[in-house]
């Protein structure tokens, strides 16, 4: 998992903020279906928003935990139901970050 500095945080949560879910992780849980499909998504978009119903919190956060270490993504936010993943393209990004900040 990547870890971004927080204006590349905030830019890529600004630039989420009109997308809609892709995929949705439901009551079956966290299956290889829905892991390759999350991954073929953030292949193709790089950004992308995915619908967690889990039972009760911890459970949620042990979803995104395996989505992002699996998945080698970065959990952007998650907000209610819906978790933000990012995942830059090697080649042609859509979402160029600007550059970290410095610590003062």
């Amino acid at each position: 998992m990547t870890t971004l500095a927080s204006n590349q945080i905030r830019h890529l949560r600004a630039k989420a903020h009109a997308l809609k879910p892709v995929v949705m992780l439901g009551a079956n849980g966290l299956t290889a279906n829905v892991l390759a499909e999350i991954n073929a998504a953030l292949d193709h978009h790089e950004l992308i928003k995915v619908k967690v119903v889990a039972e009760d919190r911890e459970q949620k956060a042990e979803f995104v935990e395996s989505i992002c270490a699996e998945l080698q993504a970065t959990k952007v936010q998650v907000l209610g139901h819906n978790l933000t993943l990012f995942r830059a393209k090697k080649k042609d990004s859509n979402y160029p970050l600007p550059k970290p900040n410095q610590a003062k």
